[in-house]
């Protein structure tokens, strides 16, 4: 499977059914008790399959709500957060990946990387996915 059959086979409305955009509104609900309290939404996207490696990536976008701050504070320590909380429910996530692939592969294991700082609205975490 190609590079480019992967960004098809997980486009953004697929991958919004994997990872709807009210999840962020959850996840907070559940954190503070008021979804308006988040400072960020939540997306995943595809970012690229690497064949020699075995791996599959994948982004979570934490994109800045108007008038909030991603403040670094509230996003670095999120990779440890984000792989155990259910709201999130990054395994579910994987499972949901791992059915999407069918007989092309499977997933063996995953990983959230820490978090990179793209811009000051914009901060990502990494979701690597092993292939088996």
């Amino acid at each position: 499977m190609t590079t480019d059959d992967f960004s098809q086979l997980f486009d953004q409305k697929t991958l919004r059914g994997i990872f709807p955009p009210d999840r962020a509104d959850q996840f907070f609900e559940a954190l503070f008790g008021d979804a308006s309290e988040g400072a960020y939404d939540i997306s995943l996207v595809y970012r690229e399959h690497r064949p020699t490696e075995g791996k599959l990536l994948f982004d979570l976008h934490l994109t800045q709500r108007p008038g909030c701050c991603l403040a670094c504070n509230l996003t670095y320590g999120l990779p440890e957060v984000f792989s155990r909380h259910p709201m999130i429910n990054i395994k579910g996530v994987v499972e949901a990946i791992d059915q999407r692939l069918g007989d092309r592969a499977n997933c063996k294991e995953w990983r959230l990387g820490s978090t990179n700082s793209v811009s000051s609205a914009l901060h990502t975490l990494p979701l690597i996915i092993t292939l088996a």
